[in-house]
């Protein structure tokens, strides 16, 4: 007899792992489902531009403040942790270069993208969420109003749209803020700086960079769609969603960092 319980107890271990790989494909199934719906609702008229305008404007201008803060101390702790070891060579005068190269190839899209996913994805998890729980999107399909274009065809749009804006501004403001460190301890001119800096700066690099962004932000976007659309079980899943957001969105930047970076690499 306990034979007979350790074996159902096997077996129900068994079905619960086939279980959850069977929610892992559903899922899959469910995210392919809801991208190639935003592809088809993206392009078919009519659209709704104002709301993805003022979507825009949440993703865009609302983030500005900690983007400007995030960027310039960025530079500046980068220009003051490297200026040390490029002294020890007598090499100061490659800070320009340095500092561009690291903050336009990868600081400024990573850290805007990072950025976003907290502030901005966890945002558009918690709000869609909410508005699922609540039924209100419900009542969007009872109006007559399309939800999905409304609600998420916006939001990645902007999302995908805004990133790239936030991206060049974190990179300028990043290197204002190594330009004033370089200034205060080489009297390097502002005209100087900026020759240096974009010396070893290709289209190359300006293209990954804006491709990478506009990659990032759709990501955040679509993610926070995804789960706040999907959410249930009240505030709790409310919640979820926006915790779930920001970690997979940070989750699935990193793995598109690691390929974009591979690819580039190979095109140089």
């Amino acid at each position: 007899m306990a034979k007979d319980i350790r074996m159902d107890q096997q077996d129900g271990q068994a079905k619960t792992f086939g279980d959850r790989i069977m929610d892992f494909f559903a899922s899959l199934f469910d995210i392919y489902k809801f991208i190639a719906r935003f592809c088809k609702e993206a392009f078919t008229a009519p659209f709704e531009f104002r709301e993805t305008i003022r979507q825009c404007f949440n993703v865009g201008y609302k983030s500005l403040a900690i983007i400007t803060l995030t960027g310039f101390i960025t530079g500046i702790v980068f220009t003051k942790q490297s200026r040390p070891s490029l002294s020890e060579f007598g090499a100061t005068s490659w800070l320009p270069s340095l500092i561009s190269i690291a903050l336009i190839r990868a600081l400024a899209p990573l850290i805007t993208a990072l950025i976003a996913a907290g502030k901005i994805g966890s945002n558009i998890g918690a709000e869609l969420g909410s508005m699922n729980v609540t039924e209100q999107i419900d009542a969007m399909e009872v109006s007559g109003t399309n939800p999905f274009r409304f609600l998420v065809v916006s939001r990645v749009l902007a999302t995908t749209f805004m990133l790239p804006v936030l991206m060049v501004y974190a990179g300028f403001i990043g290197l204002m803020g190594a330009f004033l460190n370089v200034h205060q301890n080489e009297l390097t001119s502002f005209t100087t700086f900026i020759h240096d800096a974009f010396t070893r700066i290709s289209f190359l690099d300006i293209f990954a960079s804006v491709f990478k962004s506009l990659a990032y932000g759709f990501t955040i976007g679509i993610t926070g769609c995804f789960l706040g659309y999907k959410a249930s079980q009240g505030t709790v899943g409310v919640g979820r969603a926006a915790n779930s957001t920001v970690v997979a969105s940070m989750f699935l930047i990193f793995i598109e960092e690691m390929v974009i970076v591979q690819i580039v690499n190979y095109m140089r």
